[in-house]
């Protein structure tokens, strides 16, 4: 039968082999290679635990070995360079040749559809203006002592730990080099993000780590000592993130080095663990008094938060806290479901969260609404590599715009999609030393910086083409969206945005606001009673 070809055939083999073997000794190679065969055959034929195997032995092999390299082959051979999966070759492409500032042109026209639903573009003015700069900045925290003018492009969160140290190097000192931010991720702040002295966020989980005791309870003294140091510049409080809200972590004890228990505040060997959600507070009012006490501690630095927008209750209790008790974070990140580079499980990554345009453009509207937008500054994140992308998601509502993906491509990531496995082939997202330190931090820092700076460069081409001034002029009557074969859209046309002030006199005609607005509560994250009451009719 042809499924037992293979393993007769590496039997016929491996005796003639052994017979050549009397007048040619040479043939020992040939008895090894198909005696090892013969006896892997064997052993699929006996063993009981694949089907597979023991239906085709030796050739089921062949399969699992083709399965292996099927992301490998799809990506080199079979994706067209427009398929995002989860990122195209051309968006790729694009962060390759800005971090090596190599000619970014294209030539021949677009390979997008123009007319295919969901293209989108910004229009152009006939009166093109002109920016001198590219270095765009805003001002966080202008209430606070410590002010900061964050760029519009910034690193997004990626912790020591889940990137290696010479990966934390390279961003940190292109950061420097470029003077936008590095976001520690929930990590905290490893000797890595020290030495080159780049701008910190610096992201407080669930865990605490760098500022918990030894019961991993939140320390204000010790994250007062690292606060103050002038390299951070702001303090965020991370709620949730796109790769797996509402979902906890665990580094394994294996991977907690000694450097790991030490930048983290944490037993070395022992399993790391990221509770699900904070035990300092338990309300939207708790969150806002818990990001007040950190901006005091840190001696006046803008302090927020990061979440990925889930239960609208739940962003709705956090805002109206807002109102009713005056305490304002200083800034706002919005992930997106996008994902990130946290590894997750399937669920999380396909199935959870709200993606980044909706999320922001809920958070916004809801401040707008509040007639707190003014006051409290925004940042994205999800799946951000264009001066366009920043452009569009500049437009929907958000200050300022963060990268984790696209950074890591400009350190040289080839999206072998195994960051999970310990085994990164571009030595970023693993802690193993034979692999990481073959990354050349000074080279990596300059292509950090290079695709920083040249998509700012493009960004403000962009801007000048639109015939506006500063990215904050975007709004959503600059981008344009194709709705259908016949339609177009302005995001201002097809979505709704709230007026100055419109959730102090009225409930908006807006699904979300209409059903969860008014039963939000400051004082609680607990479903409003509406929902409570469906639950019920439900279950009955």
């Amino acid at each position: 039968m042809l499924r037992y070809s293979a393993y007769a055939a590496s039997l016929v083999l491996a005796l003639f082999s052994a017979w050549r073997m009397r007048d040619f000794p040479d043939w020992r190679w040939g008895l090894a290679v198909f005696g090892a065969l013969a006896l892997l055959g064997a052993w699929d034929l006996l063993q009981r635990k694949s089907t597979l195997r023991r239906n085709y032995p030796l050739l089921a092999h062949l399969r699992y070995g083709l399965e292996s390299i099927g992301p490998e082959i799809r990506q080199y051979f079979i994706e067209a360079d427009t398929q995002e999966v989860p990122f195209s070759r051309q968006q790729r492409a694009l962060v390759y040749q800005r971090s090596k500032s190599v000619m970014d042109v294209v030539p021949f026209g677009t390979e997008h559809d123009v007319y295919d639903v969901d293209y989108e573009w910004i229009n152009h003015s006939i009166v093109p203006s002109f920016i001198e700069s590219h270095d765009f900045r805003i001002r966080v925290g202008a209430q606070a002592a410590l002010p900061y003018d964050a760029s519009v492009f910034n690193i997004s969160a990626m912790s020591f730990g889940s990137l290696s140290a010479n990966a934390i190097r390279a961003l940190n000192a292109g950061a420097k080099r470029g003077g936008f931010y590095h976001d520690t991720g929930e990590g905290s702040i490893s000797p890595y993000h020290r030495e080159h002295g780049g701008d910190l966020v610096w992201e407080i989980g669930s865990g605490y780590f760098g500022c918990r005791d030894a019961e991993g309870r939140f320390s204000e003294e010790r994250f007062a000592d690292s606060a103050r140091t002038p390299q951070v510049r702001m303090v965020e409080v991370k709620l949730s993130q796109g790769a797996k809200p509402g979902h906890g972590g665990m580094l394994p004890a294996a991977k907690v080095s000694p450097e790991i228990a030490l930048t983290r505040g944490v037993v070395q060997g022992v399993d790391c663990i990221s509770p699900a959600g904070h035990s300092e507070f338990s309300t939207p009012a708790g969150l806002l008094e818990f990001v007040a006490c950190l901006r005091e501690l840190s001696g006046g630095k803008p302090a927020g938060f990061k979440l990925a927008i889930g239960h609208p209750w739940e962003w709705f209790g956090i805002a109206k806290a807002m109102h009713e008790t005056g305490i304002l974070p200083d800034f706002i990140v919005v992930d997106g479901a996008e994902g990130g580079t946290g590894a997750a499980p399937a669920e999380f990554i396909e199935h959870v969260g709200v993606p980044m345009h909706e999320g922001l453009m809920l958070v916004h509207n809801t401040l707008v609404g509040l007639d707190l937008r003014d006051k409290v500054k925004v940042g994205a994140a999800g799946k951000i590599t264009s001066a366009f992308d920043i452009a569009r998601t500049l437009a929907l509502g958000a200050d300022w715009c963060n990268a984790a993906r696209g950074f890591m491509f400009a350190l040289g990531c080839i999206q072998s999609q195994s960051c999970h496995t310990d085994r990164c082939p571009t030595g970023i997202a693993t802690q193993d030393p034979q692999r990481w330190k073959h990354l050349d931090v000074a080279d990596k820092a300059t292509r950090v910086f290079m695709f920083q700076q040249n998509t700012l460069h493009a960004l403000r081409d962009l801007l000048c083409a639109s015939g506006l001034q500063h990215p904050d002029q975007l709004g959503p009557e600059h981008i344009l969206r194709r709705v259908s074969a016949v339609e177009v859209r302005s995001l201002a046309a097809l979505y709704r945005f709230l007026e100055p002030g419109e959730l102090l006199e009225r409930v908006p005609e807006h699904a979300v606001f209409r059903n969860f607005w008014a039963g939000a509560r400051s004082d609680s994250f607990a479903p409003p009673a509406r929902v409570q009451a469906l639950r019920g009719e439900k279950a009955l």
